[in-house]
């Protein structure tokens, strides 16, 4: 209600007290629950997957790692196919192996490649406020200034196209599904953008024989227009 309709995804640890309802409510109105910044076991989040979450929020980051005898929320995650998997590729968050071990476990039709970007984005190093609290980036890596955590991401998507598919080799048309079709056929918008098909939004991005970004059109008008040569 608050949010007047325009609601669309909301991330919530589903462990804590009125987590599970709060899934069912959620998916009720048609929002989508995601599962992240969770202490959850592994049977906690296949109860809240069984009702209804859809998404988990940064994958690996915010929750406890797998291990062996406490697969807690990552293999409940990994396994199921009804959750699609975001992932913050920009070498920091992630290791290019559990990146790899992702997709090769959701397939490239349940990855979202995300930024999880603070407001440090596209501005380089130094002092920012995230919220209340203090940030300092260095080499481009957001952290707390109290405890050293890793906070958001300075990470851009064009970025995170690159990366994929030079460095951890992932074929470019799963990266592309990963970082258009799928956010938008999970957020409903798939009618109007993350695809070049007649009668939708024309947004698009032009990247050259590099992956680098020279150009960006929205809705048929070009922002940044290419250069040719």
């Amino acid at each position: 209600d608050a949010a007047r309709g325009t609601a669309r995804m909301f991330t919530l640890a589903t462990e804590l007290p009125g987590g599970i309802d709060s899934v069912r409510l959620l998916a009720e109105h048609g929002v989508i629950a995601a599962i992240g910044h969770t202490d959850a076991t592994y049977e906690q989040t296949v109860e809240a997957i069984d009702a209804g979450a859809t998404v988990a929020t940064h994958l690996f980051n915010a929750m406890p790692p797998l291990a062996h005898r406490e697969p807690g929320p990552i293999a409940a995650l990994l396994e199921d196919d009804r959750i699609t998997v975001e992932l913050i590729n920009d070498g920091t968050h992630l290791h290019p192996a559990v990146l790899e071990l992702a997709y090769r476990h959701k397939g490239a039709g349940r990855v979202a490649l995300i930024t999880d970007a603070m407001d440090a984005a596209g501005f380089g190093d130094g002092s920012y406020d995230l919220g209340p609290l203090a940030v300092e980036v260095k080499d481009g890596v957001a952290r707390l200034v109290e405890g050293g955590s890793i906070a958001g991401s300075t990470l851009t998507l064009d970025t995170a196209f690159r990366r994929a598919v030079t460095l951890d080799r992932i074929p470019v048309e799963d990266v592309v599904r990963s970082i258009s079709a799928n956010p938008a056929r999970l957020l409903g918008v798939y009618d109007r953008v993350g695809s070049l098909d007649p009668g939708k939004d024309a947004d698009l991005v032009v990247l050259d024989e590099d992956f680098v970004l020279k150009g960006v059109m929205r809705r048929g008008e070009w922002i940044i227009e290419p250069k040719t040569a």
